[in-house]
């Protein structure tokens, strides 16, 4: 059955990327994250393949549909739609037409190789969604400040700030790109100070060591720590699980479950009231059974050095690094948390998997019991992968993207 404008307009996104067909290969992914994107499936050669359309509602169904045919006449010539559109594009930018979209693609172009799977998924949706559509077809050269805040404005308009502020980071290094190949003179998002236009962020930042190679250093001093064993369990595995200190300290062996490589929290340890599941990497498993024959007759699995059948002292892991030579500005507990977030995003991993791992707020309180399993399969992979990346820099190996990492 064909699409109508208002089966568009009451579409709801789900969980998963939902497709909603019209007709002869039309249509419409709904992303999770809100975004109506319309694409055209066809055959070319033998071979499935799809061409984006733009975004609804910029691109109307009318719009969509015409686009359609345009690119079914092409078929039809025996012609690819989609080398058609890069062969133009390329044409067009060799003949001065150096718009921004023009430009923002072979910025991608260039660095979607170095990212994620999925990372290049969310970038491209972004940029076809929120910023194409409003000064794509303008000279990159001719375009300011204003052009730029329009944008991060609509998104605002839709309350997703850390959107925004990602966008204004993209636009920034897709103007700096032109500004290296000579194609404009200065990059506009220099002169927005977001601070001043989107509301505060009001985070507070525990002090963290985040640049790799600090990291490394960290990790090879806590191999060398000479404290109690388990202080020395709990230091090894707090960069690995990036949990709360509270929660790793009152962990319990009854939570554990080897057999499918996961810590189960309940909720009533949880800052957010939800239960949350940590997979555990091969790394994270062995130094729990390292620790196991010490601590495992008891309850918890960081018991206090005092006994009494309580936990570790919440003073614990800071004063272990104290004593390993790091002040309180320089690395806490807590900011084995910041250091993974900030790594984890640097290297590509997509942000909605770090943060549900990270067990932030869910913000629909309705559907919040029902989301400690979410993005489990993404998040298993990418705390392997993570593992892997930390042995490597503890071993001073050379810094790679975690997508190129081997999950083990």
């Amino acid at each position: 059955m064909a699409l109508t404008d208002i089966a568009i307009r009451k579409a709801k996104a789900g969980d998963k990327p939902i497709k909603l067909y019209d007709e002869r290969g039309l249509f419409l992914l709904l992303a999770p994250t809100g975004g109506k994107l319309w694409r055209l499936k066809y055959r070319f050669d033998g071979k499935e393949k799809l061409l984006s359309l733009g975004a609804y509602p910029d691109v109307t169904l009318a719009k969509a549909r015409d686009r359609r045919d345009k690119a079914r006449e092409l078929l039809a010539d025996g012609i690819d739609p989609s080398e058609h559109r890069k062969v133009t594009k390329a044409m067009r930018a060799e003949l001065g037409e150096n718009t921004f979209e023009v430009i923002g693609r072979q910025w991608y172009a260039k660095t979607a190789p170095t990212l994620a799977e999925s990372t290049k998924e969310t970038l491209l949706r972004r940029l076809e969604m929120d910023v194409f559509p409003l000064m794509g077809d303008k000279p990159i050269s001719e375009l300011a400040a204003p052009d730029l805040l329009a944008v991060i404005r609509r998104i605002e308009g839709r309350g997703a700030m850390d959107i925004a502020r990602r966008v204004h980071n993209v636009c920034g290094r897709i103007f700096r790109y032109a500004v290296g190949h000579g194609l404009t003179s200065r990059d506009p998002s220099r002169d927005i100070e977001l601070r001043d236009i989107l509301p505060p962020e009001n985070v507070h930042h525990h002090a963290s060591v985040t640049d790799p190679k600090a990291v490394g250093g960290l990790l090879r001093a806590i191999e060398e720590f000479t404290g109690a064993f388990t202080t020395r369990c709990a230091l090894r595995l707090a960069p690995l699980l990036f949990v709360r200190p509270g929660e790793l300290r009152h962990a319990e062996w009854v939570e554990i479950d080897y057999e499918k490589s996961e810590w189960r929290i309940p909720a009533g340890k949880m800052k957010m009231k939800e239960q949350h599941i940590v997979p555990l990497s091969a790394q994270a498993t062995a130094i729990l059974k390292e620790i196991q024959p010490v601590t495992g007759h008891g309850r918890y699995v960081f018991p206090s050095e005092r006994g009494g059948g309580r936990p570790m002292s919440d003073n614990t892991i800071n004063a272990a690094l104290r004593r390993m030579g790091y002040t309180k500005e320089e690395m806490t507990g807590h900011g084995f948390r910041s250091m993974a977030s900030t790594l984890l995003h640097e290297l590509g991993l997509p942000h909605a998997v770090i943060e549900r791992q990270l067990a932030h707020g869910e913000r629909n309180k309705v559907s919040a019991a029902y989301n400690f399993a979410e993005y489990l399969p993404e998040r298993r992979k990418m705390m392997q992968q993570w593992a892997d990346y930390l042995d490597g820099l503890k071993s001073g190996a050379k810094i790679i993207s975690i997508s190129e990492a081997k999950s083990g």
